[in-house]
């Protein structure tokens, strides 16, 4: 299944990653250090590191027809990244990361809840999930208005490597299943 290159919420444009757009992911909110806190991905010390990952996006929608999504404000202001990760036919994960000037206006929600609506048009999705820091409780307030649901506490599950540690962290995660939302 091929998702959309773009969609539109009310107040968000969201657009399939291109190379050209690694010099604003960097300096807008991949080398942020309060952006990427939380995140299970190294925070970005160079364009070069954004580059690496817009290819990998690119692998990821050329392997499965989803991937990450780029979120601009109806103004045209590269508010952050999104995006659905299909891991089998029948589940999917989903998250974001948010500049900082982004936080606070309901954009959070707004993403998320987008994630869900695109995620139900995979016919044989029956899951998406995320996971969130359990000390992040701004996202774990975000997941839960957007419908999903606290399954639990995975423990020593996840590294998150901008946190100074090395050790895998417990994790929440939070789920949602075909006609439960």
């Amino acid at each position: 299944m091929d998702l959309p290159a773009e969609l539109d919420t009310a107040r968000l444009h969201f657009r399939r990653p291109t190379p050209s757009d690694a010099a604003a992911v960097f300096s807008r909110f991949a080398a942020d250090v309060e952006v990427t806190r939380y995140l299970s991905w190294a925070r970005h010390r160079s364009v070069g590191d954004t580059r690496e990952f817009l290819e990998a996006s690119d692998g990821e929608w050329g392997a499965h027809g989803t991937g990450p999504y780029l979120v601009f404000s109806r103004e045209g202001v590269l508010s952050g990244a999104t995006g659905l990760h299909l891991e089998t036919p029948y589940r999917a994960s989903t998250g974001y990361a948010l500049a900082r000037d982004a936080w606070g206006r309901g954009y959070a929600t707004e993403v998320t809840r987008a994630m869900v609506a695109l995620a139900w048009t995979i016919p044989r999705l029956a899951r998406l999930y995320a996971l969130c820091h359990p000390h992040n409780v701004a996202s774990a307030h975000v997941l839960e208005k957007a419908g999903f649901e606290r399954e639990g506490l995975l423990r020593k599950y996840l590294v998150f490597p901008n946190l100074g540690s090395h050790e895998p962290s417990d994790v929440l995660v939070y789920g949602l299943v075909r006609g439960s939302g």
